[in-house]
């Protein structure tokens, strides 16, 4: 199968099966475990592997961008509760940032994507202290939701690790991201009708989603930069 999905929430789960069944994603398998019980062992096999996939933007997203289904990636949006303000001081689900970057390092994917909050450059910072030591090159940038034409700010900040070392500054990054269009508009009706309810989608699974039009975005201007798109 082309992709590995490893997602704890069943119900995102399921969503996750179901945009399996209808072609929305790339093929492949939905591991329900805790991110601590996979093992490197167990990605063998899989060209992309999607953690805490959510209802699988970063998997839309590659498609959105025209990134092959078998063009090897591996994203990851680690839970942000800590870096959240929406938090107000509640208790949060702990970082599971040390256990995708042990897989990271077994595994040595050829790029890694990520997402997190605007607030969490310190975060970002570890990340980026903990990959540059096994020779992966980190590039990022704080992009809001309107960057990709949605009425919303949503900013965050989106990341790409890869083992290209010809490449240290992310200048030419930036200066491609600075062109990327920014008009506001609408965002529409975005609840799709794969057999989850309204409810869920709205306090549980687009809470935590990326934008996938706007990681698209991103991975094309990381494609640009690379010299990976025709």
């Amino acid at each position: 199968m082309a992709a590995y999905y490893n997602e704890h929430d069943e119900r995102a789960a399921a969503w996750l099966r179901e945009l399996i069944t209808a072609g929305v994603i790339a093929d492949g398998e939905v591991d329900q475990r805790s991110i601590a019980d996979v093992r490197p062992d167990d990605l063998r096999g899989f060209v992309q592997c999607h953690f805490f996939a959510g209802i699988g933007g970063w998997s839309y997203a590659l498609r959105l961008s025209e990134w092959p289904d078998d063009r090897e990636a591996w994203s990851g949006s680690c839970p942000c509760q800590k870096h959240s303000s929406a938090t107000r001081g509640r208790a949060v689900a702990r970082d599971w940032a040390p256990e995708f970057c042990d897989l990271i390092e077994a595994c040595r994917p050829r790029v890694v994507f990520g997402e997190q909050v605007a607030t969490a450059d310190a975060w970002l910072d570890g990340i980026c202290d903990r990959l540059e030591t096994v020779d992966y090159t980190i590039i990022s940038a704080v992009l809001p939701a309107y960057s990709a034409g949605f009425d919303h700010a949503r900013e965050r900040i989106y990341f790409a690790c890869d083992t290209n070392r010809k490449s240290e500054s992310g200048g030419a990054f930036n200066g491609e991201v600075a062109r990327m269009p920014r008009p506001r508009c609408h965002s529409g009706d975005v609840v799709p009708t794969y057999g989850v309810p309204g409810d869920m989608a709205l306090m549980r699974a687009f809470g935590n989603a990326i934008v996938p039009q706007l990681a698209a975005e991103f991975i094309k201007s990381y494609c640009d930069v690379r010299g990976l798109r025709q």
